[in-house]
């Protein structure tokens, strides 16, 4: 990869980044199998709580539109996809390369910047991410949980919640010594996976904890989500909206500062 990098020094800054991701989809090609895992859990999801648990819930309100709780339970599930989908490649993944494979030092010997390897690799995860989330969205069309026009939306949603989870992943990882460090991303992922409004109305939670839920980052791709698929639009939309982009914008800065300050003292 490196000696295909250096006979390309024209190339413009715009397209370096995606040398990234040709570099990870030559790598993954062989064992491709390892992504379907993110296609089929949050399928076995849905079908397990989103139906059999549906079946002893049955129709919520929402905005004062009536829909089974599976419809309900689906939009949630996509902004998990989406947020799993992306940090597995910005977290484990980058970190496996940057500290063992060593393959960002041969890459930083390039034209490439380290701002154009934190772009590469959000850009890779938003791929990944996009991919998984475009997957369940045609589950939902075929189980009927698509109730409005809007949810045409949803994929671009799922890419935008994937772009703040994979920014502030790729900064996190930077700061990450060892392994033992994924323990804090796991004790920041399954409170978010429990406490997002993805299972349960924000109503349901005690006052205390709906206050926190409120400014949870999940959370906003959850609402964005189920509110382009039920039809139940309202500009605040706009502010999870750019919630989800801050996070990312933020995180692509750090992760681009601190790949410099680690790999080109």
């Amino acid at each position: 990869m490196t000696s295909t990098l250096r006979i390309l020094p024209f190339l413009r800054p715009r397209h370096r980044p995606w040398r990234l991701v040709e570099r990870n989809i030559l790598a993954y090609r062989r064992i491709w199998y390892i992504f379907l895992s993110g296609f089929v859990e949050p399928l076995f999801f849905l079908l397990s709580i989103g139906i059999g648990v549906g079946k002893l819930v049955g129709d919520l309100d929402v905005g004062g539109h009536l829909v089974p709780y599976r419809t309900f339970v689906a939009p949630g599930l996509l902004a998990i996809a989406a947020m799993n989908g992306s940090l597995l490649d910005t977290t484990f993944n980058f970190f496996v390369k940057m500290k063992y494979a060593h393959t960002y030092d041969g890459v930083l010997a390039t034209p490439l910047s380290p701002r154009d390897v934190a772009t590469g690799e959000i850009t890779w995860a938003l791929l990944r991410g996009a991919a998984y989330s475009a997957a369940f969205l045609f589950t939902m069309l075929a189980f009927g949980d698509l109730r409005s026009g809007w949810s045409l939306l949803a994929l671009p949603g799922a890419v935008l919640i994937g772009f703040g989870f994979a920014g502030i992943g790729l900064a996190a990882t930077t700061f990450m010594r060892s392994f033992v460090d994924f323990d804090y991303v796991n004790m920041a992922m399954i409170p978010l996976f429990l406490f997002s409004a993805t299972f349960f109305p924000l109503v349901r939670y005690p006052a205390g904890l709906q206050a926190v839920v409120r400014f949870t980052p999940l959370y906003q791709g959850v609402v964005l989500e189920r509110s382009l698929v039920i039809g139940d639009l309202h500009p605040t939309l706009l502010l999870h909206a750019a919630y989800l982009a801050a996070m990312g914008l933020i995180g692509l800065r750090v992760a681009a500062r601190r790949i410099g300050l680690l790999l080109q003292p």
